[in-house]
This record gives C-alpha cells, structure tokens and sequence, in this order.
C-alpha cells in the first residue's frame, strides 16, 4: 500500500523537538511492505492540517498521522478533521467514562476534550490513557496516533501493524541492512552495478555518521519467490563484500566487537584520552559486555597518565602525550594493570584547541596490544570536536574488529 505519513505539532515545526515518530513509522511501514510515498510535519494549524489530509486522501492508500490528539487548547487535529472532512464530533461514552474513571475531579473536564472524536472514528485501543483511533473515509484507512515517541510505537507495533496485516493484500517484503564503515558509496555503489541484480531487487544507500548503510529489499505476492531471491541476492552481496561489511541489521561496530571477542576466548581493557571514555561507552552499551569487558581508564590529564597508568615521566616529556610512544605505553601498561587478553589505547587533539603545525587538531594516535604484539597506528581526523571523537572512537572499533578477524584467520 502507498502510504503518507503527517505529523503534527508546533514543536516540531519550530525545531524544538525532533520528529522520531515519522521516521519509525515510515521504517515500520516499509518493514511491513508498505510504500511511503510522502511525509510531512505540519504545525498546529488547522486549516493546513485539513487541507494536507484531504490531498493524501486522494493519492495513497493509507493515511498515518501523529500528534495533536490531547487535551490542551493546542491539541487542535480532532477539530480539523472533524470540518476538513465533514465529520462532526462525536462524544464516545466508552472514553468518558473511563477518563472519569482514572482521573482527579479538578482536572475531568479539560480531559473530556479526548472523548470527543470525528463521526465513524474507531477505538484502536480500550485505555482511554492511550490515544489513538481509526478513520476510514473514502475507502482510505487514517490512522491517527499519539504525537509522544514512546506512546506512538506502541500504538503502531500493537494495534496498526496488525490491522494493516489482517486488511492489506499478501505482500510479501524481506529487507536487510549492510553496514560499512568508513567506506566510499560510489564505490559501493559501483560494485553493485557490476554484480547486475535482478531488477526486482531494491537497492538504497544512506550515509549514517561514518557508516554506509546499503539497503536490499525484496517485495511480491509470491512468498516462495521473493524468499528465495532475496536469500541469493544477500548471499552474493555478503561474498562479494566480504569482510568490508561490518554487519548487518541492528548490528553496531561494538557489539560485533564484543561477538569477536567471546569468539577469541579474549577480554578486553581501554585507556583513553581524547575520547573521554566515549570507547568504553560503546562497549557497555552492548547486553553482555561483563562477559569480554574488564574495563578502562579514563586519563585525560599527563597525570593520570603518569598515576593511574604508570606512563614513564620521560617518556612524557620528550615526545608528549600524543604521540605513538605514549599511545604504545598506555597499552601495554593497561594490559599489566588489568591482565586483559587485549588492549586499545588513544591519545590525540579533539580541538578545537590544542593543535600546532606539528601536531595539528585531528592528530590521533592509537595502541593496541595482544597475542600478536603491540601495534601503533596515526590517524588525522577533520571536524569539530565531537566529529572528531565520534569518528576516533568509531575507528577504534573498527581497528579492533580487524585484528580480531585476522587472529580467528590464523
């Protein structure tokens, strides 16, 4: 089904909070089979709110709107629907009741503004405490859900997916997401030319931070089919990319990390500097980490080097902190500190001070040590200082994945 997704709300429009809803609904619906032909983000303006659905109305085949659906004088979406579509209020005893129900007497009656809903509107769920309903006008389902991120998801994963599946024709749809880093799209793109896909292949690339994330999709009525093509098409990708793809689907560059690592039989330790502990962050993010993670030093001034990691004074002295000597011994020093199997280190200038003609902003350096030795690797970053500490702690990861790579070749 083509879809159009409206999300309403001044807040969005005046740039103070960010639009998520439309961007997990159009995710879900394209998971789903779904075509998303349009989205917009619209304020609280009820003529321009009527004005959009009754366009969308015209052209697509499902209709999701969020947002403006509580009790405040700037909850305006019912109303406009309601003139837009000549479909008066209607008060819903069901939701009434309820609000009287689970709320205090002072505030009972701004709250009964949710019990009033357009004429031939469908209840999506039986707790008044969650907005959101169903119109179908003109053949065309409109959904319309609540405008907060938590509530909506529910409300889509719960109640309108599985409308869409029980009323929607058998469209069978497989996706799978690549995940490559620091990589080129052009290239990627290329590659994929050259491999000449069957036509009924969808391919999409999407520029994430640092990462190129290249899209397959496969759609159509035939389940058998489109499995089966799907299953070729992802298995000749894989082959032909190899280990330049990260991962896939909901993957990060830590967690296959700390896949990689459990694979090794290793653990791992940190000592970082310019990225204030962003690595360790990464790391702990992922469910499990205890099991390969023992943990990392966070010494961002010379004398944490000097005191927690045991960097020798002179060392420090005549090459600086960064510099690959520095990188080197803050590796092996958290190895004999932790008794890790393996150990990273970074050391390096985020700006947007600090910098000189010979260690200019962006100089990075890295040490990593384990069954192979000790390693050392420079890097000169570009951007401000949170590109620069996203882009060094993301090439940490990636610098640890190969290396783990190659051990599991040997």
């Amino acid at each position: 089904m083509r879809a159009e997704i409206i999300a309403i709300g001044d807040e969005l429009t005046s740039g103070r909070i960010l639009n998520t809803t439309s961007n997990y609904a159009a995710h879900r619906l394209f998971q789903a089979g779904h075509e998303i032909h349009a989205m917009h983000t619209i304020g609280d303006t009820p003529e321009l709110i009527g004005e959009i659905l009754v366009r969308a109305i015209g052209r697509v085949d499902l209709i999701l709107v969020t947002g403006g659906l509580g009790a405040t004088d700037d909850d305006l979406t019912n109303e406009a629907v309601s003139q837009a579509l000549n479909r008066p209020a209607s008060l819903y005893p069901t939701i009434l009741s309820q609000i009287r129900e689970h709320s205090e007497h002072d505030t009972c009656e701004s709250l009964e503004k949710l019990a009033w809903l357009p004429r031939g509107a469908e209840l999506l769920s039986h707790d008044s405490r969650m907005a959101g309903h169903l119109l179908i006008h003109d053949q065309v389902p409109i959904f319309f859900l609540p405008g907060v991120p938590s509530q909506m998801h529910y409300m889509m994963d719960k109640h309108v997916l599985p409308w869409l599946a029980a009323h929607s024709p058998g469209l069978h749809s497989f996706q799978c997401l690549y995940k490559f880093f620091k990589a080129s799209e052009i290239a990627i793109n290329e590659d994929i030319l050259k491999m000449q896909l069957d036509p009924e292949v969808e391919i999409g690339y999407y520029p994430v931070n640092n990462d190129i994330h290249l899209s397959l999709t496969v759609r159509d009525h035939d389940h058998q089919h489109s499995k089966k093509l799907f299953d070729h098409s992802c298995a000749r990708i894989k082959r032909h990319f190899g280990q330049k793809i990260y991962g896939q689907d909901q993957d990060t560059l830590a967690s296959v990390v700390g896949q990689l690592l459990a694979q090794n039989n290793l653990t791992l330790a940190l000592a970082e500097s310019c990225t204030g502990g962003l690595i360790s962050s990464k790391i702990t993010a992922v469910p499990g980490s205890s099991d390969y993670f023992l943990g990392g030093v966070t010494s961002y001034a010379d004398s944490m080097k000097l005191g927690c990691l045991g960097v020798d004074n002179e060392l420090l002295s005549k090459y600086g902190a960064v510099s690959s000597q520095i990188a080197g011994a803050m590796a092996e020093n958290i190895k004999q500190m932790s008794g890790a199997g393996l150990t990273l280190s970074v050391t390096g200038i985020a700006g947007p001070g600090g910098g000189s003609a010979e260690k200019p902003v962006g100089t990075v350096h890295m040490g990593m040590s384990g069954p192979a030795g000790l390693s050392l690797h420079h890097f000169l970053f570009s951007g401000d200082r949170q590109n620069i500490q996203a882009i060094t702690s993301q090439t940490a990861l990636d610098l640890l994945r190969c290396h783990l790579l190659e051990l599991m070749a040997e």
